[in-house]
């Protein structure tokens, strides 16, 4: 089965976060739009590997030129929803040098003196490179809401103020694709069971993962809000199910294959004569 014939509806369209959406509306173990297995899925992945590998160095090719395009993926998720996995099976697929990862982790000193955003614009990718945020920006309005971080006001004038930041990335070439990774309950309790049971797996395993499930249910309006509040025709979020590893890849590659493919990217054209330097190759 090809990489289209999979899918028999458009995932940028059913997972693209709709007015007023309710998590526990959308099932963590669903795979919305598509046609076959597990099995099948693989095959399609593959197929969208090489793909995401062609469009990627097209894009790089033409950033050589002056194209100032660019595309920015936002990861968003609870602890052991496969953010590392979508970096590794998907991203993996392309030329490195065309990738920029940033894994944001706890702000240091010199960060909290500056404003939230600060950290987050020095990471922006560069023109024709794709830009992996593996937690983001939004962190400080999801764990600052939940853990009472900043003061209700301040919160409030962060969505706003990432509205701004996002439309700003938008007029200047950057398509942004803001992904949540929704899993459920259960199964994150599964993962973390699997951390422990695993030696070779402790060193993923943080013991403020329990202390965060504790808050659950808080976090999951936290990200209600933020959809609310940030999901705008320029910078939509998706809601990805990913109680199943293998969709979750799949949505999020078609995803940046899509992205990419609106684009209408074509490989730069020569500004020497080709003739002429055939020749002189051959003479030489």
């Amino acid at each position: 089965m090809g990489r289209e014939s999979f899918w028999k509806e458009d995932p940028s369209e059913l997972l693209r976060a709709a007015p007023g959406l309710r998590l526990a509306d959308v099932d963590p173990d669903g795979h919305p739009g598509i046609h076959g297995s597990k099995h099948d899925g693989a095959t399609a992945l593959k197929l969208g590997a090489d793909i995401l590998a062609d469009l990627q160095e097209l894009l790089f090719a033409d950033s050589r030129l002056g194209d100032r395009r660019r595309i920015l993926l936002v990861l968003q998720a609870m602890d052991s929803a496969g953010k590392g996995g979508i970096v590794k099976h998907v991203m993996g697929s392309v030329d490195p040098q065309g990738v920029a990862l940033t894994a944001f982790k706890k702000p240091t000193e010199e960060e909290l003196g500056h404003d939230f955003l600060w950290r987050v614009s020095k990471a922006v990718p560069g023109p024709g490179l794709i830009g992996v945020f593996d937690r983001s920006h939004y962190e400080d309005v999801l764990i600052g809401r939940v853990r009472q971080l900043a003061p209700p006001e301040e919160i409030e004038r962060r969505y706003d103020a990432i509205n701004g930041f996002e439309r700003g990335l938008v007029a200047g070439g950057t398509t942004i694709i803001k992904v949540m990774l929704h899993i459920s309950r259960d199964e994150q309790r599964k993962r973390l069971g699997d951390r422990l049971d695993r030696a070779d797996k402790h060193w993923k395993f943080n013991p403020g993962d329990i202390d965060e499930r504790e808050r659950w249910d808080d976090y999951q309006r936290a990200y209600e809000v933020a959809f609310e509040r940030t999901s705008t025709p320029e910078a939509p979020w998706y809601v990805v199910p990913a109680n199943h590893k293998w969709y979750a890849r799949l949505a999020v590659q078609h995803l940046l294959i899509d992205a990419l493919e609106a684009m209408q990217l074509e490989w730069p054209k020569a500004d020497f004569d080709v003739d002429e330097q055939r020749a002189r190759l051959a003479a030489s």
